[in-house]
């Protein structure tokens, strides 16, 4: 009860901040009074969005193709493909597909920001592989649905929950049937590695897939490092806004800049790098790739999912999304709390490569450990490799210049092993 109680006030105090922001004329920021858009990195304005198949990969002279799949509950995703390599379109090959998915708040353009030699989307298909790209609903190219619209507040009704039980499903099992039924290699990156974590914790969709990759997985989140994570998630943020009525959070829009009045008000939150607040401070990265990933890169997601992954950095394990009492969670789960998924429960026979950065603020360390210590329990040796690179933050094995060196080509290696 008293637990409850602090979070109620706490809830309320985001409320009368948000009541004072979105009543004043003017966003400034709480700390030099300047204008929100002066906080962060400046970048050219672009006129053109990316796409990968039109954009990114037709400027390099790949094959691309653009499939959609329906889910179970009617979202239509875009599934990219890049089905081989500028220099092995050699017919009649067989091809091990590959399926990349993508993290919290982009799309699958993430995978291609950089040259062919950078990218590892151009990589794996120059590599022999047969790719494929996921996009997840509230995306840009993921929007559609058979009778709801983005207008439609039950449109975003949904969390990661749903992207385990939904979108995931739905992807792998369309690469498997346009694939000749061959198993598929995933590709996760951030909340990529926690929905394949979650589906297998529950021993689904391990007939679809060889080998799983996690880069950066964020299965804990309960001691994450970004303070500006931290405070949002103390204050109850998501919560006051979703009872405000928003449902869709874009990072570039209106919502996400009140958000930013908020948290910038505190002096330990250095809103000048928000990149480094949010996933740490990456070593690798050059700027022109850093402005097209924030330009191009950075998508919707539901404001029920930022509550969701919100309760996973307040409360320890892995859980489903909680609806606040005992009477909603008896509700949809018939139990007075929400169910958790037994990550220890996945099965020992399923490849896994792991990667994770010194420097990563949401896969940190010790939760990255925790989870280490939950696989490698009862996980079989030969099936488990682990790559560590001090170095690295969220970002950096995405869309690092060095990323290829360091992180691809072991990888690349432990596919082909596989």
């Amino acid at each position: 009860m008293i637990l409850h109680h602090l979070m109620a006030r706490k809830f309320v105090v985001s409320l009368l901040i948000l009541s004072l922001v979105f009543n004043s004329r003017t966003a400034h920021s709480w700390r030099n009074n300047s204008s929100l858009d002066d906080i962060g990195p400046r970048c050219e304005p672009s006129s053109h969005p990316f796409g990968l198949c039109k954009t990114r990969a037709a400027a390099f002279g790949y094959p691309c193709e653009d499939h959609m799949v329906t889910t179970e509950d009617g979202y239509i995703l875009s599934l990219k493909r890049i089905p081989h390599g500028v220099s092995n379109s050699t017919k009649n090959t067989t091809r091990i597909p590959v399926l990349l998915f993508h993290g919290l708040m982009v799309d699958s353009v993430s995978w291609v920001l950089g040259t062919p030699k950078q990218s590892l989307g151009f990589i794996l298909a120059d590599g022999g592989f047969d790719v494929w790209f996921a996009n997840t609903r509230g995306t840009n190219s993921s929007r559609n649905h058979t009778s709801l619209t983005p207008d439609d507040p039950e449109y975003w009704n949904w969390t990661w929950d749903q992207l385990a039980a939904y979108d995931l499903p739905a992807v792998l099992q369309h690469v498997y049937d346009h694939t000749g039924g061959q198993k598929v290699h995933y590709i996760g990156h951030s909340l990529g590695t926690l929905i394949i974590l979650a589906a297998f914790s529950e021993h689904r969709l391990l007939h679809l897939v060889r080998s799983t990759v996690l880069l950066c997985p964020i299965a804990y989140l309960y001691k994450t490092k970004s303070k500006l994570t931290r405070l949002a998630t103390q204050i109850l943020l998501a919560e006051a806004f979703h009872f405000l009525g928003y449902r869709e959070f874009n990072p570039v829009g209106p919502v996400s800049h009140e958000i930013l009045l908020i948290i910038c008000g505190d002096p330990e939150i250095d809103c000048y790098d928000l990149f480094t607040a949010v996933m740490g401070p990456d070593c690798c990265l050059n700027a022109s790739t850093v402005c097209n990933f924030l330009q191009h890169a950075t998508q919707s997601t539901s404001i029920k999912n930022l509550i969701h992954m919100s309760q996973m950095i307040r409360y320890e394990g892995v859980r489903r999304y909680d609806y606040g009492n005992a009477k909603e969670n008896m509700k949809h789960y018939n139990q007075p709390r929400p169910p958790l998924y037994n990550l220890s429960s996945i099965p020992t026979h399923v490849p896994m490569f792991l990667t994770h950065g010194g420097q990563d603020f949401l896969g940190d360390v010790p939760d990255t450990r925790h989870l280490l210590n939950t696989l490698v329990r009862t996980h079989d040796s030969d099936n488990m490799e682990v790559l560590y690179v001090p170095d690295y933050a969220h970002a950096d094995f995405v869309i690092g210049y060095n990323a290829p060196q360091l992180v691809y080509q072991p990888m690349v290696d432990f596919l082909q092993r596989h």
